[in-house]
């Protein structure tokens, strides 16, 4: 149950969450028992905190995670039946997953009895669990084990294992006979276990990954994405009120200022190129301040996307009337005041200079929302990029109106429109701040804006958006509106352009409604929380990874012979949460991914501190891993030559790639030859 608490407490947590130390919720140790001179047990004990279970062995496939023992190593030894739950095994029925599961809650144990066939004998491998509360899951873990020692083996016939197993067989889940096929297939094992731990599976393959073809999309569309993002966010402040009325009077100014047309228009056209150049500086201002490495940061830094999510608030309380946001007035006067004692183009300059300084109350939040944005992709070049294109939008129409000055009279006057716009606009803060809190709130595991809570408050703030231009409800700077007599209007008519997109706030509220039970809402995958936050949902499972540990992944592939894909990801990554939506839901990938594949994923912002610091080299530099995420991220630079999340690779048991990336890319069919194509040189190795 979501519980609601005040900014202060809000504040403790991020503070606690930043510095505390927290306990895996379930422990188990491995022992090894002797229970007669020819017999031993390993006995796996543990317990696990308030609310927690352990599942048990005899969970179908399609089920959270079964326990199970794998064998790496096995000399002077012989199974004896299968892995067995020796705690209080509880059954109930799990309406997630529509199938009775087992689980242990308290203390959780298990044994696997082996016969000595051997006066020497030696053991090891690992079992792995899985644990859930009733709001979370532990990835699947391993406890491993290493044991040897001296028995004291029988050879009568009548006492082979053989005999008594098949005189008294016991009944055999799939998982058991997994357990009993990899250990009766000792040698197998051991070398493809001993393959992992002779090959460095850090051992970096760029270039053989480049080798292959990559189908990753190129940087330059992801730019031009970022340049029409520019355009939009000018295009937007052009029709606010602290810029539209200035149009027609700036124009006049230059026309009038002097008698040759063609220089009124040539000073216009610079007053225009002076505007691109301040917003092209401001975005190089940005990225010399970060730096690549640090924007790419931003988007996954807790402390600063809770920043961006208060900096966007107050920015969205600005636009629906609370206050203004302005600059100092000094500034401005003192600007202006330089502009009209100067001359020539340097008093063009400082006047455009002037405009961005009275226009920033309404330009101010949708830069910093576009800056915002655009620097959480990571790119170098974004900030200014995305710059270029808001100035060039803004500064189009006071040189097109110069050039055709007969334009102006045809200019709509301003009014409650441009209010219109602002509520729009600060509602739209709102609702993208949302998102800003819901980055931080993954990677550190708050759990205070899930999936169903985000998509709760969209819809009820695209209700409102659809209430307020209706005419339902009114902010502090909407006009009266008067009739012939010069009567207020209580309920001024709503306008058609007002309805149609009040019916478009109204159905998209709407759209969002059964993404409360768990249906895709692809339209907003990009920025709400991913699937797996999700308390309730109806219809398919999402493909979900079984391992969120690189290690303990590649060794599982390797004893059950099965392909590697390492999907690297972020709580904050937007392109992935479109992947999970558009793609990873196709039938065909679905079943692929599943069955085909052992999947990784890889949060490179996940902030679980390691036991450990771990200090590396990188580009001749001491580099310190504090976190999970920073071990991920590490990873993919060290090995692949990549930091851009997503980012998926294909490997085979010894770390070695199988076929090209895959990058952020919506087209399924080439995902699926990407797919099929893995497992095709697998099989070929």
């Amino acid at each position: 149950m979501k519980r609601t608490i005040s900014l202060l407490t809000l504040y403790i947590i991020i503070a606690v969450a930043a510095v505390a130390q927290f306990d895996d919720p379930v422990t188990i140790t491995a022992t090894q028992k002797k229970v007669a001179d020819d017999a031993l047990e390993i006995v796996f004990q543990g317990s696990a905190d308030a609310g927690w279970h352990v599942y048990g062995t005899d969970i179908a496939d399609g089920g959270p995670t079964r326990a199970e023992l794998t064998i790496e190593k096995l000399k002077g030894l012989k199974p004896d039946g299968k892995l067995r739950a020796t705690g209080k095994v509880h059954r109930a029925m799990d309406d997630m997953f529509e199938m009775e599961v087992s689980y242990m809650e308290g203390t959780a144990s298990f044994a696997q009895r082996f016969i000595i066939t051997e006066p020497k004998y030696e053991v090891a491998g690992y079992l792995t669990f899985g644990a859930c509360n009733d709001e979370q899951c532990m990835p699947p873990t391993n406890v491993e084990f290493n044991f040897n020692g001296e028995g004291n083996p029988k050879t009568s016939p009548q006492t082979e294992p053989k005999e008594e197993v098949s005189s008294q067989p016991e009944p055999k889940s799939e998982a058991t006979a997994a357990i009993v096929e990899d250990t009766t297939q000792a040698a197998p094992v051991q070398e493809a276990s001993s393959a992992i731990e002779g090959n460095n599976l850090w051992e970096p393959v760029i270039d053989e990954l480049k080798s292959y073809e990559v189908s990753a999309p190129t940087t330059e569309k992801g730019l031009l994405g970022v340049f029409l993002l520019g355009i939009l966010g000018g295009l937007i402040a052009l029709l606010t009120p602290c810029v539209w009325p200035i149009i027609p009077m700036t124009v006049s100014f230059f026309l009038k200022r002097s008698e040759d047309k063609k220089k009124g228009i040539r000073d216009a056209i610079t007053y225009g190129i002076s505007i691109v150049v301040i917003y092209v500086l401001l975005g190089l201002f940005v990225t010399l301040i970060f730096g690549a490495s640090a924007l790419n940061a931003l988007s996954t830094n807790a402390v600063f996307n809770i920043f961006f999510f208060l900096m966007l608030m107050v920015f969205g309380a600005s636009f629906l009337g609370g206050f203004e946001i302005t600059l100092p007035s000094s500034w401005t006067n003192a600007v202006d005041k330089k502009s009209g004692s100067t001359t020539g183009l340097l008093s063009i300059f400082l006047m455009a200079f002037t405009l961005s300084l009275v226009s920033f109350s309404c330009t101010g939040p949708i830069i910093g929302f576009l800056l915002v944005e655009v620097s959480t992709t990571g790119s170098l070049l974004a900030p200014t990029i995305g710059m270029l294109g808001f100035a060039l939008a803004l500064a189009l129409p006071f040189t097109l109106f110069a050039m055709f000055p007969a334009w102006l009279k045809s200019m709509p006057k301003s009014g409650n429109w441009m209010n219109c716009i602002k509520v729009c606009l600060g509602l739209l803060e709102i609702a993208f701040a949302l998102k800003f809190f819901s980055v931080a709130d993954l990677a550190y595991g708050w759990h205070l804006m899930d999936r169903e809570v985000f998509l709760s408050l969209w819809i009820v703030i695209f209700a409102l958006m659809g209430a307020y231009l209706i005419g339902w409800i009114r902010f502090p700077h909407d006009e009266d509106e008067y009739d012939e007599m010069g009567e207020v209007v209580q309920r001024p008519r709503t306008s058609v352009t007002r309805f149609f997109m009040a019916l478009a706030a109204f159905a998209f509220a709407l759209y969002m409604v059964p993404g409360l039970w768990g249906a895709p809402c692809k339209a907003v995958s990009a920025f709400s929380p991913p699937m797996q936050t999700q308390d309730f949902r109806l219809g398919d499972e999402a493909v979900e990874a079984r391992f969120n540990d690189y290690d303990e992944g590649m060794r599982y592939a390797a004893a059950h012979y099965m392909p590697v894909m390492i999907d690297f990801t972020g709580y904050g990554c937007v392109n992935c949460r479109k992947m999970e939506a558009a793609v990873w839901t196709d039938p065909q990938v679905a079943d692929l991914m599943r069955e085909k594949y052992v999947l990784i994923t890889l949060y490179v912002d996940e902030k679980t501190p390691l036991p450990e610091k771990i200090t590396v080299q990188e580009n001749g530099a001491d580099v310190t891993l504090r976190t999970v995420g920073d071990r991920w991220s590490y990873l993919q630079r060290s090995k692949f030559g990549a930091n851009a999340q997503p980012f998926y690779v294909l490997l085979d048991n010894s770390g070695h790639p199988l076929t090209g990336s895959y990058s952020y890319n919506e087209d399924i069919p080439a995902y699926l030859d990407f797919l099929k194509k893995g497992l095709q040189n697998y099989k070929s190795k």
